[in-house]
């Protein structure tokens, strides 16, 4: 009998650029552009295989899943999948570790180039007349400032975090570093401290840690107090590590430099959000991840998680949470 695979919500991972013809040769296929949770059991009903990216699978939702064996998660969080409710069914979920570390390190630094010299902003001022009409041969209407020498304060030290400071390192600049669980050796430029020194040392704060309960608005009032006044804030990493309205007042005091976000707490964030008015604050819609060549190492790893699931052999499986409790 035919497999029947379904993709949730393909819109954001694949608007036409890539190709499911992958997935297509192992069964039925079925792709979704987006799908509510009340339209899951409905649409997958019948599905042995199901890919989700932020289509929530909640207990209910998979209990009603009857034929379903298998769950991809085409994204490296995988908060949207309850996976004990999966493994009491015996259902293996798995996701993609990794696969947009160089965009999102990318990103970081677009942002710090667009804040520090402001080239969008001047290249406008020169296509609106302002260079021609400039009596000297150059102009700046807003101070220039260098990276290097500037010390970046990350938080949180895995794949992006480490491909953060090496590009760091790159351009002169003094790294500070807090993880949980800091290396044997710091690598040439790391400085490992506490959260607060960093807070508190750092020209520039950029955060790449998971959200976890432990985690969830580690970024507070208390925590932004620390910073110094010419200090910039970027987040690439989850929404909810920061309290919104905290950054928001802090911005709007003039207590930080300004901020750089791709990621909110609420995505589509709703109008009344306070960082979408607050002063000196870059919003990117939760892109940094989305570069073509991230997504197909996305679309290549999702589909051998499959294929090696297939083969009884499966590969980034998501660990079930409560396997350590007693029954």
């Amino acid at each position: 009998m035919t497999m029947k695979l379904v993709v949730l919500d393909g819109k954001a991972l694949n608007p036409g650029d890539l190709s499911w013809d992958g997935f297509r040769a192992l069964g039925k296929l079925t792709v979704f552009d987006r799908t509510t949770v009340d339209e899951v059991p409905q649409r997958a009903g019948e599905a042995e295989v199901v890919l989700t990216n932020k289509t929530v699978l909640n207990r209910e939702t998979i209990r009603k899943l009857t034929h379903l064996q298998y769950i991809g998660v085409l994204a490296t969080g995988h908060n949207v999948v309850n996976v004990a409710a999966a493994a009491k069914r015996g259902i293996v979920v798995t996701n993609v570790p990794a696969y947009a570390t160089d965009a999102v390190a990318e990103h970081v630094f677009a942002f710090l180039f667009e804040e520090t010299r402001r080239i969008s902003f001047h290249a406008h001022t020169v296509r609106k007349g302002r260079w021609c009409d400039s009596p000297d041969f150059c102009y700046w209407l807003h101070p220039l400032t260098e990276l290097a020498g500037r010390t970046l304060g990350i938080v949180g030290f895995g794949h992006t975090g480490q491909a953060v400071a090496r590009r760091a390192a790159a351009f002169g600049m003094p790294v500070l570093c807090h993880t949980r669980t800091p290396p044997a050796a710091a690598p040439a430029g790391v400085r490992f401290c506490d959260l607060d020194t960093l807070f508190r040392e750092s020209d520039i704060v950029s955060l790449h840690c998971p959200l976890t309960p432990e985690t969830d608005k580690l970024v507070n009032a208390a925590r932004l107090a620390l910073l110094k006044r010419s200090a910039y804030f970027i987040n690439t990493a989850r929404g909810g590590l920061v309290d919104d309205q905290a950054l928001a007042d802090a911005l709007n005091a003039g207590r930080l430099a300004g901020a750089m976000l791709d990621v909110l707490t609420d995505e589509p964030p709703l109008p009344e959000q306070p960082l979408l008015r607050a002063r000196n604050c870059q919003i990117t819609p939760h892109q940094a991840w989305a570069t073509r060549e991230a997504r197909t190492r996305l679309l290549n790893v999702a589909l051998d998680n499959l294929k090696a699931f297939l083969a009884k052999n499966p590969q980034n499986v998501v660990p079930n949470p409560e396997a350590h409790l007693a029954p």
